[in-house]
Parts: structure tokens; sequence; C-alpha cells
């Protein structure tokens, strides 16, 4: 057998519990992972899961890669290549799934596996690894990784490059590492390097991080936030009033975004989310943080009664003794421009307002199959945060750090 390898994949002769390839097109680090698991197959008998995060067919997986190889490697009179998978004639045996799929019970079949593969992990939840990773704890077994990054806090970035596990071997690899990138290949680089974006284009073939997805509504804001240091250590400043802005949910997230003006600055020390919490319980949570308490902001609809309790969120706060205004009614495309207007005097934590960060960064339009125009922002887990920050470029005027005088209520007296 003559098998050759690109010099940055000898690591995968060598045991460790993690072995992980990231980078871009043309690197060759799918076709090493495939070729040196076929080698090692037919060296010895191995239990091989191949896995990625969606799997509808197996016209989704690496089998086909692995087929090839098969070929390229001489193996074809060893390896039996079925329709769902591949067998050795040693026991050796490639099997392949979805991991979204997966759940703890289910997943118990891969604990004999000796080694998981998970190709194209960049879409890997961070639910998909918390069920894969004790899953596979037969002694010495490893867990290969491939992908091309996407964002930089991505559950499959963040646990193998910002987090690097123990017993764990990461390494970047891209086109100039690969002995057999051909004439056609690098036509087509030079070709994308002049035609795309510059982060487009380091995206795809440098297996660079992208600053947000693919047609994010924020995409250039998020970039330039980035890039001018504005995603940085924010401390909360005690001579500053911290105001609170709402996007009310129970069933969906609600976000609170916890803000500071300095003369134009917008600081965000913290972003928080919760689920099927009610308001004196978000009261109370924000009361023991002791800050300096300025204005609390409510959507438009923080007016409506609750059919339950005949009170609404504005009725609920004032009572729990806030200093409550309501957020302008503006149609969601005058809250995005006025949002794009904030973005370059606004300074959020690296820590504590990552998760906001990242709405911001998955924010997009829906685009229809039918007319690939895009058109109304979508609607899921990320377009809360991303509808509060709407709400905070809408009430920035109003957020002063002089001390309020008792606001006198209709129905309520004086707080």
């Amino acid at each position: 057998m003559n098998a050759e390898f690109p010099s940055k994949l000898r690591f995968l002769f060598e045991p460790k519990r993690y072995k992980v390839a990231r980078g871009g097109r043309g690197s060759g680090k799918s076709w090493g992972f495939a070729r040196a698991l076929l080698v090692l197959g037919a060296k010895s008998k191995l239990r091989i899961i191949c896995s990625r995060e969606v799997q509808k067919s197996i016209k989704d997986s690496v089998h086909k890669l692995l087929e090839d190889q098969i070929g390229a490697l001489g193996l074809t009179s060893f390896y039996d290549i079925f329709t769902t998978e591949i067998r050795g004639k040693n026991g050796t045996e490639f099997l392949f799934a979805g991991l979204s799929d997966q759940t703890i019970d289910s997943i118990k079949s891969f604990e004999g596996a000796d080694v998981c593969w998970v190709e194209e992990a960049q879409t890997v939840s961070e639910r998909s690894w918390k069920i894969l990773t004790p899953t596979i704890r037969k002694p010495g077994s490893e867990i290969w990784v491939t992908f091309n990054p996407d964002l930089d806090d991505d559950p499959t970035y963040d646990r193998f490059v910002t987090h690097q596990p123990d017993d764990c071997v990461s390494v970047e690899m891209n086109y100039m590492d690969n002995p057999w990138f051909n004439e056609t290949l690098e036509k087509e680089r030079a070709g994308d390097e002049r035609r795309y974006p510059k982060d487009e284009y380091e995206n795809v073939w440098l297996g660079k991080c992208k600053a947000a997805v693919t047609g994010a509504i924020f995409a250039n804001e998020i970039r330039d936030s980035i890039e001018a240091g504005r995603v940085c250590n924010v401390p909360y400043d005690p001579k500053l009033k911290v105001h609170v802005v709402l996007d009310l949910g129970w069933n969906d997230k609600m976000a609170v975004i916890l803000a500071q003006r300095h003369l134009s600055e917008v600081r965000i020390p913290e972003y928080l989310e919760y689920d099927h919490v009610t308001l004196d319980w978000l009261s109370a949570e924000l009361r023991n943080r002791h800050y300096n308490w300025g204005r609390m902001f409510l959507p438009h609809d923080g007016a409506h009664g609750d059919y339950k309790t005949g009170q609404s969120a504005m009725q609920i706060m004032r009572n729990l003794r806030w200093d409550v205004a309501q957020t302008p009614n503006q149609p969601v495309e005058t809250g995005i421009k006025q949002a794009r207007m904030l973005f370059p005097r606004v300074y959020f934590d690296k820590t504590k307002a990552a998760l906001l960060v990242s709405r911001l960064k998955r924010y997009k339009r829906n685009v229809p199959t039918t007319t690939d125009e895009p058109s109304a922002p979508v609607h899921d887990i990320n377009s809360h945060g991303a509808d509060d920050f709407r709400y905070l470029s809408l009430v920035v005027p109003q957020m002063s750090n002089e001390d309020q005088k008792p606001i006198v209520y209709p129905k309520g007296g004086v707080i």
C-alpha cells in the first residue's frame, strides 16, 4: 500500500483523544482523514462512526469519499462497500449517522466505537457535542474533527480552538499545505480572490472566521465593531445609571440589555436572556446586582393588559418600584436603520455581552426560494436579542444619568 499524506496530518497516526483539522477549500483535510482511517482500519479491527450534524441520506455522508479513497489506495479487495456501511475483511466497519437525530438513548450504539469522525463540524450544535463526547468512552477511543470555520463563537470553534481541550491536536490547514493542490483548483482560487470580498474569500479558502453569518443584517456593523476594538472589557461604572431595555417573552426568549450612557458613548456591560420567568422574578434578579439603576424601557406591547391578571407589564414593573418608560412603536425597518447608526457608538463587554454579539451576528432576513429576494427578518432564537438592540437604538436619547423625580402615575400614586 502506497499511502501519502500532507505533512500536517502526521498527527493522525499518533494517539490523541481529539484530532482536529480546520481550514479552507482545497486543503485536503477530509481526503487525508478518510485515507488515514482506511489505512488504520486495514491494520487493525476498528469500529468507526462517520458522523455530521445532519444526515438525511447516505449521500450526505463521507461514504462516497471513503469509496473513492479505497480505490485510490488499492484496497478494493479488502473493503466491501455496501449501501449504508463499509466493512473490512478483518472486521473493521465504517458506520454513518447524523448527530442531530440522536438522543441520550439512541446514541448508545456509538459506545463501542474506536473512532468517531465528525465531518463539516462547523454546523454541530452544543447539544450534539454534549451528547457525543461522553458517549465515545471506550479506552483509547478518539474523536476526529474536520471543519471549515464559520463564526468564532460557534460551538465547534469554541470547543476545539478557543478553549482547546487536553489531549488534543488542533491544526489549521489550507490549500498551501496540500502538496496535491492542482492547477484546476488554483485557477478557481485565484478567480474567487478577484471576485469576492476579502472576508468571504478568506473564509472559503483560508479558513478564517467570518464576522457574521452570510446574509446577516448587521454583518458590516459587527465586523467594524470587532475591528475597532469595541467588543472589549466594559466594566460597570457606578457613577452612571444602568438602564434596562426589555424585549418581553415567555415561551420565546426575554432579552434584557443593561446599558450605560456616557456622553455620546453607549456601553453594554451585560446582556441577559431568560424564558418562562415572571416579571417579579426578573425584577428581583436585577435588584440583586445592586447597580445604580436608571430607567426601564418596555416595548410598546408592555402597556397591554394580561388577560389572566388584567395588569400590564408596565403596571407590574411600576409597582415593583421601577422608573418605567415605553419604547417608541416604530416599524422594524426604521429600527434597523437606527441600530445601524448606533453601532459606532456602542461598546459591548466581550464576556457578559458576548451572547448579544452572537445574536447580532446571526440576525438575518428570510430569503424565499421562489423569489431569492431578502424580505422580513427571520424570527428565531437570534431575533429577540436583535430586536432588543433595535429598541435600545430608539431610547438612547431618553437615557439620563440624573436622578429622576418621583413619577406620579394615574392610578398608582407616587412611587
